[in-house]
Formats: C-alpha cells, sequence, structure tokens
C-alpha cells in the first residue's frame, strides 16, 4: 500500500538551503528552525515568527544531526543551543499541525467522513487524500483502499491518527474513514503530510502487506 503525492506539491514560492547538506531545496521539504530570545533553537512550522531563518530537511536524522553538532550555531553564527530531543518535538507539532488541518478543513467543507461519504468522494474523483484510522478495521480500509487504485494517480493514503485522535479533531466519533477534498487547502496539508514523513511512516506497519 503506498500514500503517493499529489502533482500539485511540487509548486512551492522559494527554495532554501539545507544546513546540514548544503543542498538547496524547496521549502516544502525543509522545516524552518529560529533561536528564540533565550538562544534555544525553535521549530517554526508556520515559516512566520521573527528572526533569522535555519533550515534543515524534513528528515529525522537531518534534524538530529543538526542538534548533536551545533550547526544551527554555526549556521546562525551565534551562540545558541538546540534540544536534544529537537527531532521527536518537530514530529510531535507536525502531527498536530496536521489534526488542526483536518478540523479546519471539516469546518470549511472541504473534508467528508463516514464510509459511504468518502466512497462517493473517491468515485467522483473528488478526495486528495484518504485518511483512515489506524486501529479501523482492514475490510473497510481494503473497500475504500480498492477506490482509490481505479484513480488516475491513485488518491494517496495516510494511517497516522487512531480513530480517537480523528473524532477529537472531527468534533464527532468514531471517525474511521475521512476524505480530504481536493483544493488549496489539501494542498497546503499535503505539505505537511510529506514533512511528517521524513519523521515517521504514513502508515501502519501491519497495512504495508494489504492489498
Amino acid at each position: 500500500m503506498s500514500t503517493g503525492f499529489p502533482a500539485t506539491l511540487a509548486a512551492v514560492e522559494r527554495e532554501r538551503r539545507d544546513i546540514v547538506s548544503g543542498a538547496v531545496m524547496d521549502e516544502a521539504r525543509l522545516i524552518r528552525f529560529v533561536a528564540g530570545p533565550d538562544g534555544v533553537v525553535t521549530p517554526d512550522l508556520a515559516r512566520k515568527l521573527p528572526g533569522r531563518g535555519l533550515w534543515v530537511a524534513a528528515d529525522r536524522a537531518a534534524v538530529a544531526a543538526a542538534a548533536k553538532k551545533g550547526l544551527f550555531a554555526r549556521a546562525a553564527k551565534a551562540k545558541v543551543t538546540a534540544p536534544p530531543d529537537l527531532a521527536s518535538l518537530v514530529e510531535s507539532l507536525l502531527k498536530r499541525r496536521l489534526l488542526s488541518g483536518l478540523g479546519l478543513a471539516r469546518r470549511a467543507g472541504d473534508l467528508t467522513f463516514g464510509f459511504e461519504k468518502v466512497a462517493a468522494a473517491i468515485a467522483a474523483g473528488k478526495a486528495a487524500w484518504l485518511v483512515e484510522a489506524s486501529d479501523g478495521a482492514a475490510d473497510g480500509r481494503r473497500k475504500l483502499w480498492g477506490k482509490t487504485r481505479k484513480q488516475s494517480p491513485p488518491t494517496p493514503i495516510f494511517g497516522v491518527f487512531d480513530a480517537a485522535e480523528l473524532g477529537l479533531a472531527l468534533g464527532a466519533e468514531n471517525v474511521i474513514h475521512t476524505a480530504f477534498l481536493a483544493g488549496r487547502a489539501a494542498d497546503r496539508w499535503a505539505q505537511d503530510a510529506l514533512r511528517l514523513s521524513g519523521f515517521c511512516p504514513l502508515l501502519p506497519e501491519s497495512w504495508r502487506e494489504e492489498p
């Protein structure tokens, strides 16, 4: 089972240099950090905090290396420090941001949930993402996954959150099947999903052998 990513992810505004590898890449594939008043590096996922941006590839190993090797201080040319668990903090913040994005999408009418509604959205080619509860039953997931494979390209699938997390984000109970409808909101959400994939799998290991 593959997550896939929509082609719209290729379009981003600017490129930045990763302070770990030195490679120049799209902002969508990087995490921006800034040094706070106390000299401690903090993630700036929305890219809005004041201060000089320190950019690192959206990858657990890259963020851990930047923190461990003092690369933030070198890039900032200042005495700044980074917590040893910085990569885990980024992962946690990205997950929170993705859940918040689902809630906003629900309120804006950019998201639907429930098996029949999700199946209809996929069949109509309106689903940009299939968001499945990680603890949902395999039968329903397989049926929807079969429908996504009929699309070109197949609708990508996201399975990081459990039913309780999805329900809390969407203000509902027992949320198992969700479809993020195509549009600008889905494109923005996909960028965060792409960044999260550098820190944790987007699908539970147990799903990987499913047809």
